[in-house]
């Protein structure tokens, strides 16, 4: 494949989002040829198993289902637009990715976070991202930028995964910490507790020095 694979992660009200669009809206202005897209999503199929997995409706959800769900969505999105799109050499920017799920499924929920690492896998044949930027808060700072933004969202409150206990995303920050500790030549850790201006910065010059060493 010719294309390049950046994906952001980091916990819930990290600003990942708003980071993953100001780099996507600059290689853009630049001429580049970028896709943005999302997980658990990116296609009709994906958008379905989204609803059903961030419902708060849905309490009863095992934690093997919210595993395999998180994984038939990735499954079908690397190959329906993922891998395609890697072929014709664009670059795919990914709002989260197999990271998540071991630090959402796997340190979060308390399960082994190799098992979620060996279904995702299968799921994604093995796809890896050529750089990931962890946008890192702490659990207080996310919670407070959830709630904020909760308060501003004309009445959506927050989804299934952002209202579990403080101690569930303390476990999945330092999930997602574990995992950069591991893998830094491939895991950029970036501090989001500062301006957007000043982290989108530290973004554009770490993604220069990937594409123009």
């Amino acid at each position: 494949m010719k294309g390049l694979f950046i994906t952001f992660e980091g916990p819930d009200g990290s600003g990942k989002t708003t980071q993953m669009r100001l780099l996507a809206d600059r290689l853009a202005a630049e001429g580049a040829d970028v896709l943005r897209t999302r997980e658990p999503g990116g296609t009709p199929i994906g958008d379905r198993l989204r609803e059903i997995v961030l419902s708060p409706e849905n309490r009863e959800m095992q934690d093997e289902t919210e595993i395999l769900l998180y994984a038939a969505s990735r499954a079908q999105h690397v190959r329906e637009v993922i891998v395609p799109a890697l072929r014709r050499g664009r670059i795919v920017i990914c709002d989260r990715f197999v990271d998540a799920s071991i630090a959402y499924q796997g340190y979060g929920l308390g399960r082994d976070p190799e098992e979620v690492a060996a279904i995702n896998r299968f799921a994604t044949g093995g796809l890896q991202p050529h750089r990931t930027y962890l946008l890192d808060v702490p659990a207080e700072v996310s919670r407070e930028r959830l709630l904020a933004r909760a308060s501003a969202a004309d009445g959506a409150g927050l989804d299934r995964i952002e209202q579990k206990e403080r101690e569930y995303h303390v476990r999945v920050r330092e999930g997602f910490l574990l995992i950069a500790k591991a893998e830094p030549q491939r895991v950029k850790l970036v501090d989001a507790n500062r301006s957007v201006d000043d982290i989108a910065a530290d973004i554009a010059a770490d993604f220069d020095r990937l594409v123009r060493p």
